[in-house]
């Protein structure tokens, strides 16, 4: 696994090929970007915090029943990965009204979702990842139908998992986004990252609005110590078993 040639770098992670074709090695950056890369900057330590982050969750999910592209750890920012084909669609999950949901409909700020929300955005960052309605899959034709239903039935079960662990962390699970990617059988295969950058994570210990946000919301809305918000979430996570 000597090999460092970059295949792919995005706005968070660079994913570099290794001697094994079916292995690649993803890099966690610090750098930090919103509304559609329109603002940049960097969050330190980032990279490690979403690699450790995003670790656990993996080792969680892959305990119950979640298949993951995850394979190990083998630093701070750099974990081995499997190689898949990434479906083109941002599946997001929607446990309470923030963010864009409550700009376009008008629903107030963390209100509870029942049953949980699942959209799908196109990924693609030069039309600006927009939200697809049912016919538009079908019309891009960018997952099957029988994808795309079982995309959703994969993002609840993830969904389920996550907010009995970050439950036990104090910390509510607001939304999330999630990717997937098909491996060589073409089974689904959750992708990508779990992390504060990809999660909105309220603090349960505090009221203030603005004091509870532990994500890259703090980056978005310019609020003070993104780095500490980043940390809370590390610190809470790591002290939590993967078994239930």
């Amino acid at each position: 696994m000597s090999t460092r040639q970059a295949r792919y770098e995005g706005k968070a992670k660079i994913l570099y090929a290794t001697d094994d074709p079916t292995v690649f090695i993803s890099h966690f950056k610090d750098d930090a970007t919103a509304f559609n890369a329109q603002k940049r900057g960097t969050i330190l330590d980032k990279g490690h915090v979403n690699c450790a982050v995003s670790t656990r969750l993996f080792q969680w999910l892959e305990a119950h029943g979640i298949a993951t592209h995850w394979i190990e750890t083998i630093s701070e920012r750099d974990m081995r990965v499997r190689a898949v084909t990434i479906v083109p669609l941002e599946v997001v999950v929607r446990n309470r009204a923030a963010g864009s949901l409550c700009k376009q409909t008008g629903l107030p700020l963390g209100s509870e979702l029942v049953p949980p929300l699942v959209e799908f955005y196109l990924k693609n960052d030069a039309l600006g990842d927009p939200l697809l309605t049912p016919d538009r899959l079908r019309l891009l034709t960018v997952a099957s139908e029988d994808q795309v239903q079982e995309l959703r039935r994969l993002a609840l079960a993830v969904n389920s998992l996550l907010l009995e662990f970050f439950r036990r962390c104090d910390i509510l699970l607001v939304d999330f986004k999630l990717e997937f990617g098909l491996d060589p059988q073409q089974r689904l295969v959750l992708a990508d990252e779990i992390s504060p950058d990809t999660c909105r994570l309220w603090d349960c210990r505090v009221t203030d609005p603005c004091d509870r946000i532990l994500d890259k919301d703090r980056f978005r809305q310019d609020l003070a110590q993104v780095e500490a918000a980043y940390q809370q979430v590390l610190d809470r996570v790591l002290a939590q078993s993967i078994e239930r």
